[in-house]
């Protein structure tokens, strides 16, 4: 068996993610302030789109407005609402997640959207802080302690997301070092991973075990931490393979 270990030494909070957003949104606003949300182009960022605009139909969050400020997730979200025939929302759920938003295609458009005053939400790209868009909405608003940055998705061990979620007090984009005083929250439950129990809970129901489990895709903190679980929750033999080993099955 080759198993994932992304979150493989972590749970996800079991809050909903509509929950969490809404209330996110709802005290950034209260502040007059800004919600920035780092996102993958592809999957999330329209998981997003279809979020905000439920809480908007539900009147969980005030109207205010949702730009899309990345390219590829402007390419990919017209994809989206093009067919609606293609996916589990009705056709009608995709059409108001394809009017609420507005689509931030050009890099004048993109500066200019920086000096807006009112409170907004701006999903932008990259989704784990490494490029894109996003680093000017970052240098732009991390200062002001008004703000709030949302991570939604896996954060890689060094990137500027992780360092945002571990509390760094600055961060260096472009050449300089910009203070964090805006608030940092993170939603782990709208990432596509399963978390620690959820694989646990997944192999358990295996009927034959497996003589072998390969843990795989993970950093070595959460790949070891998962190995561990195997091993005493499940007592099957779990190997993490190092690059180039061989094993005969």
């Amino acid at each position: 068996l080759v198993v994932e270990s992304t979150y493989g030494d972590r749970v996800h909070s079991p809050l909903s993610p509509l929950k969490e957003l809404a209330r996110i949104v709802s005290e950034t606003v209260e502040r007059a302030g800004h919600v920035i949300i780092p996102a993958f182009a592809v999957g999330r960022t329209q998981d997003l789109l279809y979020l905000l605009s439920e809480l908007k139909r539900q009147s969980q969050i005030p109207d205010l407005p949702v730009f899309l400020d990345s390219p590829m997730g402007i390419n990919a979200t017209e994809i989206f609402t093009e067919f609606p025939e293609w996916h589990t929302l009705s056709p009608a759920q995709v059409a108001r997640m394809g009017a609420m938003v507005t689509l931030v295609k050009t890099q004048a458009q993109s500066q200019e959207l920086l000096r807006r005053r009112e409170s907004s939400i701006v999903v932008a790209g990259s989704g784990m802080l490494t490029g894109g868009r996003v680093l000017s909405h970052l240098m732009k608003r991390l200062p002001d302690e008004r703000n709030t940055v949302v991570l939604v998705g896996f954060q890689a061990a060094s990137t500027n997301g992780s360092l945002l979620r571990n509390g760094t007090p600055e961060l260096k984009i472009h050449g300089q070092f910009i203070p964090v005083r805006a608030r940092v929250e993170e939603i782990s439950t709208l990432s596509a991973h399963a978390d620690q129990r959820d694989l646990l809970a997944w192999m358990g129901r295996i009927e034959t075990p497996p003589k072998r489990t390969f843990i795989v895709h993970g950093e070595p903190q959460g790949s070891n931490a998962l190995r561990v679980q195997i091993r005493d929750r499940l007592n099957r033999d779990a190997v993490i393979p190092r690059q180039g080993e061989r094993f005969d099955l």
